[in-house]
Protein backbone atom coordinates (compact mmCIF):
# COMPACT_ATOMS: atom_id res chain seq x y z
CA UNK A 1 0.00 0.00 0.00
CA UNK A 2 1.45 3.35 -1.06
CA UNK A 3 1.39 6.69 0.66
CA UNK A 4 -1.41 9.13 -0.08
CA UNK A 5 -1.93 12.71 0.89
CA UNK A 6 -5.03 13.38 2.94
CA UNK A 7 -6.66 15.12 -0.05
CA UNK A 8 -6.03 12.12 -2.32
CA UNK A 9 -7.40 9.73 0.30
CA UNK A 10 -10.58 11.80 0.68
CA UNK A 11 -11.03 11.99 -3.11
CA UNK A 12 -10.70 8.21 -3.42
CA UNK A 13 -13.14 7.69 -0.57
CA UNK A 14 -15.71 10.02 -2.18
CA UNK A 15 -15.38 8.28 -5.54
CA UNK A 16 -16.28 4.96 -3.93
CA UNK A 17 -19.01 6.22 -1.59
CA UNK A 18 -22.48 7.65 -2.10
CA UNK A 19 -21.51 10.88 -0.34
CA UNK A 20 -19.94 12.36 -3.46
CA UNK A 21 -23.18 13.88 -4.77
CA UNK A 22 -23.95 15.46 -1.41
CA UNK A 23 -20.50 16.98 -1.15
CA UNK A 24 -20.75 18.40 -4.67
CA UNK A 25 -24.18 19.84 -3.88
CA UNK A 26 -22.63 21.66 -0.92
CA UNK A 27 -19.74 22.87 -3.07
CA UNK A 28 -22.05 24.37 -5.69
CA UNK A 29 -23.90 26.43 -3.10
CA UNK A 30 -20.56 27.75 -1.85
CA UNK A 31 -19.26 28.78 -5.29
CA UNK A 32 -22.53 29.88 -6.95
CA UNK A 33 -21.88 33.57 -6.25
CA UNK A 34 -18.34 33.30 -7.62
CA UNK A 35 -19.52 31.50 -10.76
CA UNK A 36 -22.58 33.60 -11.59
CA UNK A 37 -22.01 36.91 -9.82
CA UNK A 38 -23.53 38.62 -6.78
CA UNK A 39 -26.73 39.79 -8.46
CA UNK A 40 -27.68 36.36 -9.80
CA UNK A 41 -26.79 34.72 -6.47
CA UNK A 42 -28.88 37.28 -4.58
CA UNK A 43 -32.03 36.49 -6.57
CA UNK A 44 -31.52 32.72 -6.76
CA UNK A 45 -33.77 30.99 -4.25
CA UNK A 46 -32.17 27.54 -4.32
CA UNK A 47 -29.56 25.47 -6.15
CA UNK A 48 -29.68 21.68 -6.00
CA UNK A 49 -27.93 18.82 -7.73
CA UNK A 50 -29.79 15.56 -8.36
CA UNK A 51 -27.77 13.06 -10.35
CA UNK A 52 -26.34 14.94 -13.32
CA UNK A 53 -28.93 17.76 -13.25
CA UNK A 54 -28.59 21.17 -11.66
CA UNK A 55 -31.89 22.69 -10.50
CA UNK A 56 -31.92 26.47 -10.12
CA UNK A 57 -34.98 28.11 -8.58
CA UNK A 58 -35.80 31.82 -8.82
CA UNK A 59 -38.99 33.89 -8.57
CA UNK A 60 -37.59 36.72 -10.70
CA UNK A 61 -38.93 36.27 -14.25
CA UNK A 62 -36.23 38.28 -16.10
CA UNK A 63 -33.49 36.36 -14.29
CA UNK A 64 -35.19 33.06 -15.11
CA UNK A 65 -35.26 34.05 -18.79
CA UNK A 66 -31.59 35.08 -18.74
CA UNK A 67 -30.58 31.79 -17.09
CA UNK A 68 -32.50 29.86 -19.74
CA UNK A 69 -30.34 31.52 -22.41
CA UNK A 70 -27.13 30.74 -20.49
CA UNK A 71 -27.67 27.03 -19.77
CA UNK A 72 -24.58 25.84 -21.67
CA UNK A 73 -22.37 28.46 -20.04
CA UNK A 74 -23.73 27.53 -16.60
CA UNK A 75 -22.91 23.85 -17.25
CA UNK A 76 -19.35 24.76 -18.28
CA UNK A 77 -18.76 27.05 -15.29
CA UNK A 78 -20.19 24.64 -12.72
CA UNK A 79 -18.23 21.67 -14.07
CA UNK A 80 -15.07 23.76 -14.11
CA UNK A 81 -15.65 24.87 -10.51
CA UNK A 82 -16.28 21.28 -9.36
CA UNK A 83 -13.24 20.02 -11.25
CA UNK A 84 -15.05 17.34 -13.26
CA UNK A 85 -18.03 16.81 -15.56
CA UNK A 86 -20.80 16.47 -13.04
CA UNK A 87 -23.62 18.50 -14.58
CA UNK A 88 -25.09 17.58 -17.96
CA UNK A 89 -28.35 19.50 -17.76
CA UNK A 90 -29.60 22.68 -16.10
CA UNK A 91 -33.26 23.03 -15.16
CA UNK A 92 -34.51 26.52 -14.35
CA UNK A 93 -37.63 26.66 -12.18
Amino acid sequence: MGEYSLGDAIQQFLKKSRLKGSVQALQITDVWETIMGKTVAKYTDSIKIYGDKLYVTTTVAPLRQELLYQKEKIIERVNEALGEKVIKEVIIQ
